[in-house]
């Protein structure tokens, strides 16, 4: 089992490294935690909040086009358990450059909104607890 301590990094490719960067950072309240540049032909970021466990980690390999984002499904999800600090979120979420987009699955829009990146990658941002 991975325990609890353990570190977890989402990485996926862009054309748009800075921009994309700049989205996550700006609209999910997120910091810039690292970044390097022609590491064996790849430039990236490492975003995130330096005492989460998680972070997002976006890379573009010098000479190579990966397009938009293969489904409509590929989704980040994060709950709000405060309506305010949800509220908060989606606000800056548009600001950033973020479009607000019908979901791919219903289920996403009983209590959250959808969010699309430029390159088509979407996240959600659900206004209620996760229940396992």
């Amino acid at each position: 089992m991975i325990p609890k301590t353990a570190k977890m990094r989402v990485a996926r490719p862009t054309d748009n490294l800075s921009e994309i960067t700049q989205m996550y950072v700006n609209g999910l309240g997120f910091e810039l935690l690292g970044d390097f540049v022609d590491h064996n032909g790849f430039d990236g970021s490492i975003i995130g909040h330096k005492h989460h466990n998680y972070h997002l980690e976006f890379t573009h390999h010098k000479g190579d086009e990966v397009g938009k984002a293969p489904t409509k499904d590929n989704l980040l999800v994060f709950y709000f358990t405060d309506p305010e600090k949800w509220q908060d979120s989606c606000q800056k979420m548009s600001r950033a450059g973020f479009i607000e987009v019908e979901p791919y699955n219903d289920y996403w829009g009983v209590s959250g909104k959808t969010y699309e990146d430029l390159d088509g990658y979407r996240v959600v941002l659900q206004n209620r607890e996760w229940a396992s």
